[in-house]
């Protein structure tokens, strides 16, 4: 089954190689494998080199962007279809609604703001997508010892912690992302996460 599968990660141009590494080799495999990319619009960074990856090997890009990035040289110009946002909550909105799938490259405050909204949304069961974390270098270590302990002091529910997946490579991450988030019952239940 061919899914739209979203990346969120860093825009930053100054991180180690093994980042960009691992970002260009998922890129290449989502294209590979006839999935669509959707990310944030940006040609810099993880999402930038993930997304240029995807181009270069054949595949499909949708790009999301707030107007306050719409100039030259910020956004990749010639996905099969680039959508621009009033804001970034709307872009954000977007990226949400059109994901089959969700892979959570290495990122700053912005990438974590998006995979606890999508997080969030998943334990209250009004999103039932694959989450899986790219843990390139190890850099999601710290994320996963908090959201245990979180769990393990009654902060979150343990259950929350199955609704994600930490995955070292970018093969094992997107066969994580194409598998559908198992589900106890017919849905997730609220109770079961707060």
């Amino acid at each position: 089954m061919l899914l739209n599968i979203c990346i969120f990660g860093a825009s930053s141009s100054q991180l180690e190689q093994v980042y960009y590494s691992d970002a260009i080799s998922l890129g290449k495999q989502i294209a590979q494998a006839g999935h669509t990319l959707i990310f944030g619009g940006g040609i810099a960074g993880l999402m930038g080199a993930c997304a240029s990856a995807v181009k270069e090997a054949g595949g499909r890009l949708v790009g999301i962007a707030p107007k306050i990035f719409n100039e030259p040289g910020i956004l990749i110009s010639d996905c099969q279809k680039l959508i621009i946002t009033e804001s970034m909550t709307e872009r954000k909105e977007m990226m949400l609604d059109m994901a089959d799938a969700f892979i959570v490259l290495p990122g700053g405050i912005g990438t974590m703001d998006e995979f606890f909204e999508i997080l969030t949304l998943t334990q209250l069961g009004l999103r039932s997508s694959p989450i899986v974390l790219l843990n390139t270098n190890g850099f999601y270590m710290t994320l996963m010892h908090l959201l245990s302990e979180m769990a393990g002091k009654h902060f979150m529910s343990e259950k929350c912690l199955h609704l994600l997946r930490f995955e070292d490579s970018p093969e094992s991450a997107l066969a994580a992302a194409v598998k559908p988030l198992e589900v106890r019952g017919n849905a997730l239940r609220l109770n079961d996460y707060v």
